[in-house]
């Protein structure tokens, strides 16, 4: 397997795993899929959760983290994911979610471990295109909670894209960035105020 996933916050997936036992937190969740699991769920494949903030002058992307995003899984099916997220006192439990990014993400998790070099998943936000990217890091050995997007990082869009950005077509940082970049408002790409 190429992929290195990194371990999440003990914290975290505590909060996950209560969120799990409580009815009333699936419950209030809305998610179909988690309320008509039959079996015990479990959270798997813990992924940090970075937003590009903006791109510097020199090209650079100011990446932060932002959360920890866990597959749910009962038996043989991945149902939902559940989202964590940094407060003041510490990892919390956000919300439970289905929907088209938990299958994408699912899908270019499956190619990625296809890939001949290793590399450390983790997702990419790009609030600003309404994008989520499965972002392939090729330095396994970073914490996965600091560092940017390297020129030669894999971005992978996960569906639904963007108009005229294929999903699930791998990307090159380097490549895909100014295609990024160009779509993104003047102010944002230089790091000025909004």
């Amino acid at each position: 397997m190429s992929l290195r996933v990194p371990q999440a916050p003990v914290p975290a997936l505590r909060s996950v795993l209560t969120a799990l036992s409580s009815p009333t937190a699936v419950r209030e969740a809305r998610t179909p899929a988690l309320l008509g699991a039959q079996g015990p769920a479990t959270p798997e494949l813990p992924l940090p959760v970075h937003v590009l903030d903006r791109v510097t002058a020199e090209g650079v992307p100011a990446t932060r983290l932002t959360g920890w995003r866990f597959h749910i899984r009962c038996a043989d099916l991945v149902v939902a994911a559940a989202e964590t997220m940094l407060t003041a006192d510490g990892w919390a439990f956000s919300h439970f979610f289905e929907g088209p990014y938990v299958a994408s993400t699912e899908r270019a998790l499956r190619q990625a471990e296809s890939l001949p070099q290793p590399y450390q998943p983790r997702l990419l936000s790009v609030p600003e295109l309404y994008m989520l990217t499965l972002w392939l890091h090729g330095d396994c050995a970073a914490h996965a909670a600091t560092g940017h997007p390297a020129a030669t990082d894999l971005l992978v869009p996960l569906a639904p894209a963007p108009p005229g950005i294929a999903a699930h077509l791998p990307h090159r940082v380097a490549e895909l960035l100014p295609v990024l970049t160009h779509r993104m408002t003047p102010t944002r790409l230089l790091g000025s105020p909004a």
